[in-house]
């Protein structure tokens, strides 16, 4: 004969706690304004979160919110709309996406490939993470080394397949702009050769920038093409090329309380995908023509 257990509902008149305990088991709710589930002592935890505390501490626990269109998790100030969605948490489950809103406003979504947008709710390029904000008010991201002492730090590092092929690094006055350079990385080094017939196939340039309209200042500098084809390593991407962009044709529709009823509509089309360049990768060929020149400017004076 199977064992029968017996439901309790008891009340402790000294401190009008009220627990619950269902299978009599010791797996209690206890109520005195704060609430334990699975957990006598909701009143041992910081005053600040133990209105509700879950879990006995031992193995794997948690919450879960079982939705359909979206799971929310609210955080309110007032009962006003305004304040009672003052910010908030929801998974969309039509789109996958994880939403997170500040001050009754979007701040930022994790999407269904784990891709971060933060100030946006789409993508610009096919970046991982996204920072996207308007810089007349406000910069879009910092990295503020703290360290007093007079040392270089990292501040970004660049990797790729494991090892490290770049970063960015702080002094307490300057910043360097670092690429791999050790010489236990190279091979077939070579000082000989023709670094002035190269450089004067460069055709340096001045322009103005489509972008800045009326405003434009003219400066200096290359067209990517073209130096491309005296110093490749300097030059990224191709002529002409092309790339798929997503972008939004229609926005996610919301209801009254700002539920996202139904998922931004993002479509793809294609856009210029544009050269750049390194100029910092034209100095070794600057150099070896100023010495080349300097040599020949020595011979004629020995002459």
């Amino acid at each position: 004969m199977s064992e029968v257990k017996t439901n309790k509902i008891s009340s402790l008149a000294s401190n009008n706690d009220i627990t619950i305990d269902p299978d009599g088991t010791g797996n209690t709710i206890v109520a005195s304004g704060t609430v334990g589930i699975n957990n006598s002592i909701p009143d041992s935890f910081y005053t600040g979160g133990n209105n509700l505390v879950v879990g006995s501490g031992s193995g794997s626990e948690g919450i879960t919110i079982y939705g359909g269109a979206e799971s929310n998790l609210f955080f309110a100030d007032g009962t006003d709309i305004a304040d009672n969605l003052r910010g908030r948490i929801e998974y969309s489950h039509g789109s996958d996406n994880m939403l997170f809103y500040t001050n009754n406003s979007y701040a930022m979504r994790i999407d269904s490939a784990g891709k971060v947008r933060i100030g946006t709710s789409s993508g610009v390029y096919t970046e991982q993470f996204l920072v996207q904000s308007d810089t007349s008010s406000v910069n879009p991201m910092t990295v503020n080394n703290t360290r007093s002492s007079a040392a270089t730090d990292y501040a970004i590092i660049f990797g790729r397949n494991g090892s490290i092929v770049g970063s960015i690094q702080t002094s307490l006055s300057a910043t360097s702009y670092v690429t791999s350079s050790d010489y236990r990385l190279k091979t077939n080094v070579s000082y000989d050769w023709d670094a002035t017939s190269r450089l004067k196939q460069l055709k340096p340039a001045r322009f103005d920038w489509i972008s800045e309209g009326d405003d434009a200042v003219t400066v200096d500098g290359f067209l990517a093409h073209e130096a491309q084809a005296v110093v490749p390593e300097a030059v990224t991407g191709t002529k002409d090329a092309m790339r798929d962009e997503e972008y939004e044709i229609k926005p996610a529709v919301l209801d009254d309380d700002g539920n996202e009823v139904t998922p931004a509509e993002i479509g793809t089309r294609s856009v210029p995908d544009y050269q750049g360049i390194d100029q910092a990768k034209l100095v070794p060929l600057l150099v070896k023509t100023i010495q080349e020149l300097e040599a020949r400017i020595t011979a004629l004076e020995a002459e």
